[in-house]
């Protein structure tokens, strides 16, 4: 077949001033991604309209197991400001049914015509239905609205039958395993129905596919394997009550899921065909199995048509897999703006997300090339099993297979068709040979196959990523990730992707070593568990068991932050102050023009009319502007740092406490109103809100702290944007750690569902301590879970599974901390001697500092004068420290200025 690359508009010819027009119909990941792609490569000259069936926005397939046990979690790929683009447009709950590709011209089920100059086929592909009686009773896992729909009926039935609900997944592909542990997650027993002999049968040779059943069956499920299911079985009211097998038995069944493969929507394909036209009078070619037929390009056989996705027939096959999908989309952008990249066919890799069971296939997992050697270590006790196939000189690497084992996994898939550096028996780790051998990926190696992201690319950012200002050098895993794409779809590549990263940053001289700074050898995970272990109580004494110098601006904040997450003591005695950050030896932020920031704590956002008096009274008598907080609370600015002690003396009288906006610790916990108020309200938000927030204050950790509270789904406290969100259902409380806003935005990921107070309690407990143990000097929870091996799977086998056996000392630090908790204010004001450190003059205690001045907003509050306010008012007989009045002369005239005795 021929496509149309040689198309003037495909060899970058000269624009028309009208835009070329570009449909793509479908809103899937492979759409997603080709806009994604025109968008990066530039739109000038180009309009692209998007038209999906959905009514969401493109989301990400892969993570589809995250909304069936979190109804509400964002899928959405990329960002939403994308669509903002004036040359991008997209159409969400626009099917397209009909095709003219003589006129140019596609049409909607709502009647709506677009036409085109260039279309891009991205309908993907359906989920396979039964075709046996009942089959209209099942449930399929396609779509977020298929996962929501299955959540919802295990909880009605879970409800209504008071007892665990009998979940069956009919499939034991990749799917069929991540559905079936799903509904488990929903509290439903797995059952899973597999017409091969054993699970996984399409990517796992008989022997990994036996390993993987003992696995899964050690987790809970039932399996039932190599028999079919002939039949749904149901009530007179339509209940599903089991699914009748082939072999005439019955499997217990409430609800049956039905997740067999998926077939490709090449309907509009078919249509324009047309029922008259087949074989060399058709104007698409389909495959046998259905899907189009495209040539190395991604064109289909009809001029200014192309095919990219699951709908796409290269070689013969249609793949479901995002790798393939994301390289197709890419190409087609490539090609539409002149280049001549190519299709060099599938990667057939793949990975179970399935929790506690490690399982992965790549290359030729099944040995079919000719004189090929297959390399095995299986222990069928443990449900181990590793293959490696090679070429028959044992060199070359063809593909391989990991069950219960997969950690050469992530090495090896790059090295796919190449030679391996150690003999192949290396490599299967679980043998007991230790880790495999560290391999140097070639430049043209793929490390990340779901965004086509070589060795060499990820080479070149760290040494100078040509997407930031000044060609700067990367050096952090987060940001290699976001101008690289690598590791952003599965996540599988992550660890290879670290591993690269740290190697190239060696090798171009910069050091990556675990030391904290140049006076501690330690990492801050090791400095922590030193002085932990030794009860060490002091800098010095850290310094002169494990240091060197007098320390830094890194140590010694550290070192200090370290002390006060392992004792209450006073943060500024024993020599400690000095330690500090400005803020911290203030206990205050400190602002642009020298004065300080006051943040009482209102735990929770709850506050009294009388404590809101309080607030008042001080900010009128100090002239301070007063602004309510995205926490929930209220600020005091322009406070002098001499003004401090008596604005906190007043405070601390009318039973406000430190907030410690200033500190790397607790800074607030943010409550929606709750089920004591809000007619939505299932739980009450703001008592757990104050609750947390009173048992966790003054917790020092490695950065600030953020915590939300919502009383049901409805989530309006954005839990979900904190290190630790707590949304209510009618169940209890479901727990989401990780998340954060600012600069690299993270949701929080859901940790655990449905805990009472004490045990939600308990997971905060090890949780945090957990993580103030083992980041990173000033490193968020977001990044730090996001680094760990194992990511959040990690972090649930050792909160809420005590993997490592340490969940009693973890409970019994926090608890420590609750019990030894004081507050920093008021104990400041108790002594004489701490007080002396609010002077803004060592050697004149009384003198104020003068370079202060404030002037009023257009909004009826003080400001920091500019440099030019602070120069003219320099000429009037102002008092020390005044705040200067400002009137404006006329509407279009700046200001006159009456000084103030």
């Amino acid at each position: 077949m021929t496509g149309q690359t040689s198309s003037p508009q495909n060899q970058g010819a000269e624009r028309t001033t009208t835009p070329r027009r570009i449909v793509v119909a479908g809103g899937g990941p492979a759409a997603h991604r080709f806009a994604d792609a025109m968008h990066s490569r530039g739109l000038d000259g180009w309009h692209v309209t998007v038209l999906t069936e959905e009514a969401h926005l493109p989301y990400d397939r892969v993570a589809l197991s995250k909304a069936l046990t979190d109804a509400d979690v964002d899928l959405t790929l990329g960002t939403a400001s994308m669509w903002d683009h004036d040359a991008l447009s997209l159409k969400t709950g626009e099917r397209v049914t009909g095709l003219d590709t003589a006129g140019k011209t596609v049409t909607t089920a709502a009647g709506t015509v677009y036409p085109y100059d260039e279309l891009v086929v991205a309908t993907g592909s359906d989920a396979a239905r039964l075709p046996i009686a009942g089959s209209d009773l099942t449930h399929v896992y396609r779509t977020i609205e298929d996962v929501r729909a299955i959540n919802k009926e295990i909880a009605e039935l879970t409800a209504k039958f008071g007892r665990k609900v009998n979940a069956v997944t009919i499939g034991g592909g990749l799917l069929g395993l991540e559905s079936a542990a799903g509904t488990e997650q929903l509290g439903a027993t797995p059952i899973v129905i597999n017409g091969s002999p054993w699970l996984m049968n399409t990517q796992l040779d008989e022997g990994a596919g036996q390993a993987l059943g003992r696995l899964i069956e050690a987790k809970g499920f039932t399996v039932h394997g190599g028999v079919f299911p002939s039949e749904v079985l149901s009530d007179d009211d339509g209940q599903v009550t089991g699914v009748l097998m082939a072999d005439g038995r019955i499997i217990d069944a409430d609800i049956v899921i039905v997740a067999i493969g998926v077939k490709p929507r090449d309907e509009l394909f078919r249509l324009a065909n047309g029922p008259e036209t087949e074989g060399t009078a058709a104007q698409f070619q389909l495959g046998p199995r259905g899907g189009v037929v495209i040539d190395d390009s991604c064109a289909t056989e009809v001029p200014g048509i192309w095919a990219i996705g699951e709908v796409a027939n290269f070689g013969g096959m249609c793949l479901g897999l995002v790798a393939p999908a994301n390289t197709m989309a890419e190409i087609v952008a490539d090609r539409l703006h002149g280049g001549q990249a190519t299709f060099p066919g599938f990667d057939t890799a793949t990975k179970l997300k399935l929790s506690g069971v490690d399982v992965a296939s790549f290359g030729d997992a099944f040995a079919r090339t000719e004189h090929a050697l297959e390399i095995v270590y299986a222990d069928p006790a443990r449900g181990v099993y590793q293959k490696i196939v090679t070429t028959d000189d044992a060199k070359t690497l063809l593909g391989g297979i990991f069950v219960g084992d997969a950690s050469p996994y992530t090495s090896l898939r790059p090295m796919l068709g190449r030679e391996l550096a150690a003999e192949p028996g290396a490599y299967l780790t679980a043998a007991g040979g230790g880790d495999a051998p560290d391999t140097e990926l070639p430049d043209d190696a793929i490390l990340c196959s779901c965004n086509n992201v070589s060795a060499g690319t990820i080479r070149d950012t760290v040494n100078g990523c040509g997407a930031c200002d000044g060609n700067a050098p990367v050096q952090e895993l987060g940001e290699l990730k976001g101008c690289t794409r690598a590791g952003t779809s599965c996540g599988s590549c992550v660890p290879m992707l670290k591993k690269l990263l740290e190697t190239e940053l060696t090798k171009s001289g910069v050091a990556v070593s675990k030391a904290l700074c140049e006076h501690i050898e330690l990492s801050r995970q090791e400095l922590f568990e030193t002085i932990r272990v030794l009860e060490l109580t002091s800098f010095e004494e850290v310094m002169a068991k494990y240091g060197t110098g007098a320390g830094c601006d890194i140590c010694k904040p550290t070192i200090a932050n370290i002390l006060a997450s392992q004792n209450s003591a006073y943060v500024l005695d024993a020599g400690r102050g000095t330690l500090q950050d400005t803020n911290d030896r203030a206990l205050a932020n400190m602002q642009k023009d020298g004065t300080y920031s006051v943040v009482p704590r209102i735990a929770g956002g709850e506050i009294t009319p009388k404590k809101l008096g309080v607030i008042a009274a001080v900010a009128e008598k100090y002239n301070l502007y007063t602004k309510i907080t995205g926490g929930q609370r209220i600020d005091m600015f322009g406070a002098r740092l001499e003004e401090l002690p008596e604005i906190w003396k007043e405070l601390v009288d009318a039973g406000f406490e430190s907030g410690q906006a200033y500190g790397k610790s607790l800074r607030t916990v943010k409550s929606c109103v709750g089920s004591t108020w809000c007619r939505f309200g299932v739980q009450d938000s703001v008592a757990m809100a104050i609750q947390l927030e009173l048992r966790y204050r003054g917790l020092r950790s490695p950065h600030k702290l953020k915590m939300g509270v919502s009383g049901c789904a409805r989530e309006c406290a954005e839990a979900r944007g904190k290190d630790v969100g707590v949304i209510a259902t009618a169940d209890g409380w479901n727990l989401y750690v990780g998340g954060n806003g600012g600069a690299t935005p993270a949701h929080a990921q859901l940790l655990a569902k449905d805990l009472d107070d004490e045990t939600l309690l308990k997971y905060i407990d090890r949780y945090f301590m957990y993580y103030i143990r083992t980041a990173d000097r000033l490193q968020r929870t977001a990044r730090w879970q996001e680094e760990l091996d194992g990511g959040i799977k990690h972090v649930e086998d050792v909160v809420v599974h005590d993997t490592l056996g340490i969940a009693e000392d973890l409970e019994a630090a926090m608890a420590k901390h609750v019990d030894t908790y004081v507050d920093e204010w008021a104990d400041t004001l108790k002594d004489p001697e701490r007080l002396r450190r609010f002077r803004s003059f060592v050697n004149a205690p009384d003198q104020k500092d003068d370079s202060i001045t404030f002037v009023p907003d257009e909004r009826g509050q003080m400001r920091p004068a500019t440099a030019e306010e602070k120069a003219l008012a320099a000429q009037q007989p102002v008092m020390v420290g005044a705040s200067i009045p400002m009137r404006p002369r006329d509407e279009n005239e700046g200001y006159s200025h009456a000084a103030q005795h």
